[in-house]
C-alpha cells in the first residue's frame, strides 16, 4: 500500500519541493528532522533484487531530494553510501562522522545537515562502550562496535543552539542497548542544551532503552508529542514489504521538551517502483521555543 503524500502546511511550495514529498523543505524557524537506517550495501550474488544497492540508490536519491530535511541522522551507511545521501540533498549539505571501526572505517552513523541553515559549533564521535574514546571498542555483549555522533548547532535563523545526537544500538544484546542508552542520557543531561536524538534503537516503545531516555520527561517521543500525524504509525522495519500498523517502531526521533513538535511521519512512499531500504525513514517538524538566544555552549564531554 502506498501512503498518499501530503506537504506539511509550513513546507516551501516551490519547484524544488517535489510533489511526492511527505513533508518537504520547511521554512525557518521550523526544523525538519529525519532518522533513516538506509541498510548497508551488501555484495552477495544471492541477494534478492529489492535489497541490492544499485536498485535502491535511485530510490534513496528521489526520496531525499523530495524531502530535504534540515538535519538527518543516517544509520548503516558505508562511506560511499553516505556520500550518496549528502549529494542527494544538495550542495548546501555537510556531513559529520566516521566509520565505527578501529581506523574510522566501515559502517557509520553520520549526521548530515543544511549548512545554510545550521552553523556547526562542535562535533564528536564516541564508542558506546566502556572505552568511549577507543575507536572500534565493544562492551556488554555488543555484537558490533556501536557509536554515537554528536553535533552542536546554532540555528542561523534564530541564534539558538541545540545538540543533535545520532546512534544505532545493538541488535542482539539487550544489556548493551540499555548501557548505551545510559551513556546517551548522560550526554543529554551534561550538554545544557536542547537535544534531538535520532537513531535505530532496535527497541520498541516501553523497552528499557526508551524508558531510560524518557524517564523524568528528559526526552519526548516526537511521534507521541506531535500535534499532527502525516502518516499511519507504520512499523519502521518493513523489510521491503508494504508496511503494517501491527509491528513496532524501532527507529526514533526524541527531543527535549523545549521543542514543540508540529508534525511527525513515517515515510512509506515508494519511489522508482520500490523502497530504498528495509527501514522506513521517520520524520518530524520541530520548533524550539523558550531558549535564550545566542547560546554558544559546546558539547559536554561528561559522559566519557
Amino acid at each position: 500500500m502506498d501512503y498518499t503524500p501530503r506537504l506539511h502546511p509550513g513546507s516551501a511550495r516551490s519547484e524544488s519541493a517535489r510533489p511526492e514529498a511527505l513533508i518537504g523543505p520547511v521554512e525557518a524557524p521550523a526544523v525538519h528532522v529525519m532518522s533513516w537506517n538506509i541498510r548497508r550495501r551488501i555484495s552477495r550474488p544471492s541477494l534478492k533484487a529489492a535489497d541490492r544497492w544499485p536498485q535502491r540508490a535511485p530510490r534513496l536519491r528521489r526520496l531525499l531530494a523530495a524531502e530535504r530535511p534540515t538535519v538527518v541522522g543516517v544509520q548503516e551507511a558505508l562511506a560511499d553510501q553516505a556520500f550518496v545521501v549528502q549529494e542527494s540533498l544538495g550542495e548546501r549539505y555537510r556531513m559529520l562522522g566516521r566509520g565505527r571501526g578501529t581506523a574510522g572505517r566501515g559502517e557509520g552513523n553520520p549526521i548530515i545537515y543544511d549548512a545554510s541553515r545550521l552553523e556547526l559549533l562542535d562535533w564528536e564521535q564516541f564508542a558506546l562502550s566502556k572505552r568511549p574514546r577507543k575507536a572500534g571498542s565493544r562492551s556488554w555483549g555488543s555484537v558490533y562496535p556501536r557509536i554515537m555522533v554528536s553535533a552542536t548547532f546554532r540555528d542561523l535563523s534564530t541564534g539558538r543552539s541545540f545538540l543533535a545526537i545520532n546512534t544505532h544500538l545493538d541488535h542482539i544484546s539487550a544489556p548493551a542497548r540499555l548501557r548505551a542508552a545510559r551513556m546517551l542520557r548522560k550526554a543529554v543531561t551534561g550538554s545544557g542544551l536542547p537535544v534531538i536524538i535520532t537513531g535505530d534503537f532496535n527497541a520498541a516503545a516501553e523497552a528499557p532503552p526508551l524508558r531510560e531516555l524518557q524517564s523524568g520527561e528528559l526526552l519526548l517521543d516526537t511521534w507521541a508529542a506531535a500535534r499532527r500525524h502525516l502518516s499511519p504509525e507504520w512499523d519502521t522495519l518493513a523489510r521491503y514489504h508494504p508496511p503494517t500498523v501491527s509491528g513496532a517502531r524501532i527507529d526514533w526521533i526524541l527531543c527535549s521538551p523545549s521543542f514543540q513538535v508540529s508534525s511527525a511521519a513515517i515515510n512509506a512512499v515508494r519511489h522508482c517502483g520500490g523502497w530504498a531500504s528495509d527501514h522506513l525513514p521517520v520524520q518530524a517538524v520541530l520548533r524550539l521555543a523558550g531558549w535564550p538566544r545566542g547560546s554558544r555552549s559546546g558539547c559536554s564531554r561528561s559522559w566519557c
